[in-house]
């Protein structure tokens, strides 16, 4: 995926700008959080369990997928980045004796099967674990790729409670799958084509527990370059109270 405004593009690969930021917020002593960015790979993880256990947990994730990234060349599919998933978790057990866990999400850019190699087709690989989401603006919408595993995505779910409240729920932060703690779970996976003018929006809950999906699409969409709207979403998210570490990277897909 090339990067740079100065590389050359082809019709076979997207050509996307990218920014991102992390904040340990306004009432944490440490970032727990931790992101890994490259041309076709973008992911974040939000770590807990404790005086930097999270921090542990988190890094090793992110540092698990990457180098899985890079010993396949980027050429992988679900199945390959489940596997990395596995070896995250795996790493965060014994390192942590199995008393820290992290969530993560991220998209990678795959080659789809179009049928053709004159008619390349891409696609946004997708793929979670927690409660950090990935999001898609696509022609001014604000589309979420990523369901929460979360007690209170459960409660919203069932009926129980709307998703406004939330933001506001007791059990608002309690998580039903993280890497390295209690059952191993598959991650969830979808996909969607990755098409011109489209920004792919990955961040931790540090974000979405302060701003609304309507608030963050109204920033989406107010036309600053990729990293001003990655600062801009920090900014509003330390504005709104800055509760947890928040963490954004956002990918301009251009023509």
């Amino acid at each position: 995926m090339t990067s740079s405004a100065d590389s050359p593009n082809t019709p076979e690969e997207p050509y996307a700008d990218y920014g991102y930021g992390s904040h340990v917020g306004l009432r944490r002593e440490l970032n727990e959080d931790s992101y890994v960015v490259t041309d076709t790979l973008f992911a974040v993880a939000d770590g807990m369990g404790g005086h930097e256990a999270g921090e542990v947990a988190s890094s090793l994730a992110v540092q698990a997928l990457a180098e899985g990234w890079e010993s396949a060349g980027g050429q992988v599919g679900r199945a390959q980045i489940q596997n990395f998933l596995d070896e995250a978790d795996a790493r965060i057990r014994r390192a942590t004796n199995s008393k820290a866990g992290t969530t993560l999400t991220g998209a990678c850019v795959v080659r789809a099967d179009a049928g053709s190699e004159s008619c390349v087709q891409w696609q946004w690989l997708v793929f979670n674990v927690g409660d950090s989401r990935t999001y898609l603006l696509n022609d001014g919408a604000l589309i979420r790729l990523t369901r929460d595993h979360s007690q209170v995505q459960e409660l919203v779910d069932s009926g129980m409670i709307t998703a406004d409240e939330m933001h506001s729920h007791p059990h608002r932060n309690v998580i039903t799958r993280a890497l390295g703690a209690g059952d191993m779970w598959e991650a969830d996976f979808t996909t969607a084509t990755v098409s011109p003018g489209q920004r792919l929006l990955v961040c931790s809950d540090g974000l979405t527990g302060e701003l609304t999906d309507e608030q963050i699409a109204q920033i989406l969409n107010a036309g600053r370059n990729a990293q001003e709207t990655v600062d801009w979403l920090i900014h509003q998210a330390l504005r709104h109270g800055g509760r947890d570490n928040v963490t954004v990277i956002l990918v301009d897909v251009r023509d």
